[in-house]
């Protein structure tokens, strides 16, 4: 057991870094499409499914209420949030528009589409993405290799794993970066 707890461990933090250090620049990048969408009174949109469902609401709580600074609330959302919204979409159009009609009753030119995808291949979220490229919103990908989405948004985050798992906590990991590089852009120590 211990093994396999350290073999997780260490694949977790093999990925991460080289994740992270391959990406670096657009990490940076993407922190500053959304600190400027953000400066301009623009809001984020965060969308996924299943652990990434999760993920997109709690990097949208991270800009809402603070990351590690006291600060003023930034305007944020997941799109994955409202179980009405949600099942009525599913229901009398299809599960592939969720997001979609979300965005485009959200989303105006100038705001940053955050979609979450290990695979890079989820219907919904490529919708969703391309519905806002359609209306002028920034898109951000967090992605696996890449995929599709990779391919759709201007700024791609993708990890170098198969694993879904170890996807998710890079994700999670790159998110929580990016929180931290907004809110030290936006509110400079004294």
């Amino acid at each position: 057991m211990k093994e396999t707890i350290l073999r997780i461990l260490d694949e977790s933090i093999t990925v991460k870094r080289e994740s992270i250090t391959a990406g670096m620049p657009r990490i940076i990048e993407a922190a500053g499409v959304m600190t400027t969408a953000l400066v301009a009174g623009r809001k984020l949109l965060f969308f996924g499914n299943g652990g990434s469902a999760a993920d997109a609401q709690h990097l949208a709580a991270e800009f809402v209420n603070r990351f590690v600074l006291e600060r003023t609330p930034l305007a944020a959302i997941a799109l994955t949030t409202d179980s009405s919204i949600l099942t009525s979409i599913g229901n009398d159009y299809r599960f592939e528009d969720v997001f979609t009609r979300q965005v485009r009753a959200l989303g105006k030119r100038g705001d940053v589409a955050v979609g979450l995808s290990t695979s890079g291949e989820s219907p919904n979220v490529l919708n969703g993405i391309r519905a806002a490229a359609e209306l002028g919103l920034h898109t951000i990908g967090f992605t696996g290799h890449g995929g599709t989405l990779a391919d759709l948004v201007r700024v791609p985050l993708p990890v170098l794993s198969d694993s879904t798992a170890r996807i998710q906590e890079t994700h999670i990991t790159v998110g929580h970066i990016l929180c931290l590089l907004v809110e030290q852009e936006l509110f400079p120590a004294d």
